[in-house]
């Protein structure tokens, strides 16, 4: 291959990310943003547009000089938004620990295994994919309902003697995240560990470092970016999850998830809805972008 043939593939590689990205992020994006400054109206869409394209280049120059952001003024000053977003940090703040409370010791152990074994293991990990996701978490409701499964089976070994009402409740919410999403955690944790250097860890014993402390200091260290990569998997849907709480949670439980599937096919609100999904967006990337930063400037001065 020429240099300049060489020159050409290069930048065409990098060229894919960027238009996929363009396509199918910035672009809608800027759609949902548009969107967010409309006006609700009894049409189809169900909202007017502050600008289009046919007004021409001046006219919509000048229709975005007159922009209005009430539809964000309007979550700002209502307590069910707000609410909504806290509520669903929360939510998916305490179901990404979970998760990686049980996916890291799996993970661990896959890493572990004889690697004639880990093929196995890791096909039973990405064996629920194999089903559909709502049917999935439909069965939890036969699991965790007063009369189902689990409640049962405690009653039939006597570990309780009344059934436990788990069922529309935030810990059905935390069952139903952390079962759905484990896959998530595992698969990033796992191939961290699966690639580290186990001759770390025998040098560390020989020098007198006990197993516990082994971990800590080398094992650990070196499955952060694992880690890292599989809470963020797991943390931004979490946030935006909509099937699960609703069938697992009940209609008291608040996630901004529900909110924006309300706004947007009950009330036909749209510019809400957008402006909702917008906020959303936004809570979600800036902070993936300022951790990305942080991160590129502690690999520069690593090397």
């Amino acid at each position: 291959m020429t240099k300049l043939g060489s020159a050409i593939f290069r930048r065409l590689v990098i060229i894919v990310p960027y238009a996929w990205l363009l396509f199918f992020f910035l672009i809608p994006f800027v759609i949902v943003f548009r969107i967010s400054l409309s006006t609700t109206a009894i049409a189809q869409p169900p909202y007017v547009p502050v600008f289009s394209l046919a007004d021409g280049l001046a006219g919509t120059m000048e229709k975005i000089r007159q922009l209005s952001f009430d539809n964000f003024t309007w979550l700002a000053e209502d307590a069910l938004y707000y609410t909504a977003y806290l509520s669903s940090l929360k939510i998916a703040t305490v179901s990404t620990l979970l998760t990686l409370l049980i996916a890291y010791p799996i993970a661990y152990g896959m890493a572990q295994a004889p690697r004639t074994l880990r093929p196995t293991l890791l096909m039973l990990v990405i064996l629920p994919f194999w089903t559909s996701f709502l049917i999935r978490v439909y069965s939890w409701i036969a699991i965790l309902k007063p009369e189902g499964l689990l409640n049962q089976f405690l009653l039939a070994i006597g570990v309780i003697h009344e059934p436990l009402i788990i069922l529309n409740t935030n810990w059905a919410i935390y069952i139903g995240i952390v079962y759905s999403y484990l896959p998530f955690m595992v698969l990033p944790i796992y191939s961290a560990l699966e690639k580290m250097d186990h001759s770390l860890i025998e040098a560390a014993q020989d020098l007198g470092c006990p197993p516990i402390t082994a971990f800590w200091k080398v094992t650990f260290p070196l499955s952060v970016p694992g880690v890292i990569a599989g809470c963020m998997l797991v943390f931004i849907p979490a946030v935006g999850e909509f099937v699960i709480p609703d069938l697992l949670g009940g209609s008291q439980t608040l996630m901004i998830g529900k909110t924006l599937w309300t706004e947007f096919n009950s009330n036909r609100d749209w510019p809400v809805s957008a402006a909702v999904a917008t906020v959303l967006l936004l809570i979600l990337v800036v902070p993936i972008v300022f951790f990305q930063n942080i991160q590129a400037k502690a690999d520069e001065q690593g090397k």
